[in-house]
């Protein structure tokens, strides 16, 4: 059941997300105020585009975050697969989107640290500098001294 929704979110936000069918949307919503005189703007009339963009809207939320879900996975497996396989680059980062916003505020301030250093020596910092251990406010060498 999981790879049958997962290929049916994929090809419903793929399709759903195309320049037709928000055409077809648009249209739906043109007819719908064109129509209001001959219903006399009734209550019903308004509820008949109430109902129909809310269930949309409510289905769609899951699609869309299905799909969000899947390339945010997907996006990470790329960029740990880069981080793993750059020479320097620190492995501990494999694992930052399970760190608080706290520890991600550190460590993010540290990289801009090491950013601003001129090239050479920044370069050399990020070689020898494991980011983790910032994160719980000790700092270590991958040389280990």
């Amino acid at each position: 059941m999981s790879e049958a929704f997962r290929k049916f979110a994929q090809v419903v936000s793929r399709v759903t997300g195309s320049a037709g069918v928000f055409l077809v949307a648009l249209a739906v919503v043109v007819v719908w105020a064109i129509t209001g005189p001959l219903f006399g703007f009734s209550d019903t009339w308004q509820l008949v585009i109430n109902t129909g963009t809310t269930i949309v809207t409510f289905l769609m939320v899951f699609l869309i975050q299905n799909t969000q879900n899947r390339d945010s996975q997907a996006l990470h497996a790329k960029l740990d697969d880069l981080l793993i396989a750059v020479q320097g680059a620190d492995n501990d980062l494999v694992d930052a989107e399970d760190l608080s916003d706290e520890e991600l505020k550190r460590v993010k301030e540290h990289l801009h640290e090491v950013a601003n250093k001129s090239p050479s020596s920044s370069q050399a910092e990020a070689n020898k500098t494991t980011t983790l251990p910032i994160v719980k406010g000790t700092e270590t060498n991958r040389s280990g001294g």
